[in-house]
């Protein structure tokens, strides 16, 4: 498999995606609550079982997809509108999507999944292939597990050092800049499907 070449710009493009969908500083008030109900959330757990399930989709996804017989512009359009309603969610301060998940270890559900590596995580993997080589998503990837493990472990730290307007801040700014990107991701890849 041809993983490109690294490229600064695109690692860093899909670095900022990642980071806004991830969105591990907005998700600091839920770490700390079940931090308090649990007792401990294992930082390097999550981290580490978030990068597996990305790489997984990002490797096996496509293979899925052509099963379905779905292209990748079309899918990364289709990520576009779920990062749309992301973008939304933060910008906005409203509840799109419903955190139903079972009650069990926390580090797992809801932290790594959906907080971390969620179906707008795994799919904004998917859709930045049509953008960025392989090898600088994969490295965007890594960048953005090294900072979920630092914030996780951190969290206490951080809560002190943003503080809540800090959070606040963090999340509207970069609820607009995921918007941003959504909206240039559908005019990446509608061209590709328009004859």
């Amino acid at each position: 498999m041809n993983l490109g070449s690294f490229d600064l710009r695109e690692v860093l493009t899909a670095f900022m995606v990642l980071f806004a969908v991830i969105d591990i500083t907005g998700s600091i008030p839920i770490i700390l609550d079940l931090k308090a109900k649990d007792g401990k959330v294992h930082a390097g757990k999550a981290a580490s079982i978030s990068l597996a399930l990305m790489l997984l989709f990002l490797f096996l996804g496509e293979a899925l997809l052509k099963f379905f017989n779905v292209d990748i512009p079309s899918f990364a359009i289709a990520g576009a509108v779920i990062l749309i309603a992301l973008a939304i969610e933060m910008t906005f301060n409203i509840t799109i999507f419903k955190n139903d998940s079972p009650e069990g270890s926390s580090t797992i559900v809801p932290l790594v999944f959906p907080l971390i590596a969620g179906a707008g995580t795994l799919t904004t993997c998917l859709s930045l292939r049509a953008e960025c080589a392989m090898i600088n998503i994969i490295l965007a990837i890594a960048l953005n597990m090294l900072v979920v493990y630092i914030v996780i472990r951190k969290v206490g730290l951080m809560e002190k050092l943003l503080g809540k307007g800090g959070i606040y801040i963090l999340r509207k700014f970069f609820g607009i800049i995921l918007l941003a990107m959504s909206v240039k991701l559908i005019a990446t890849n509608i061209t590709a499907l328009i004859p």
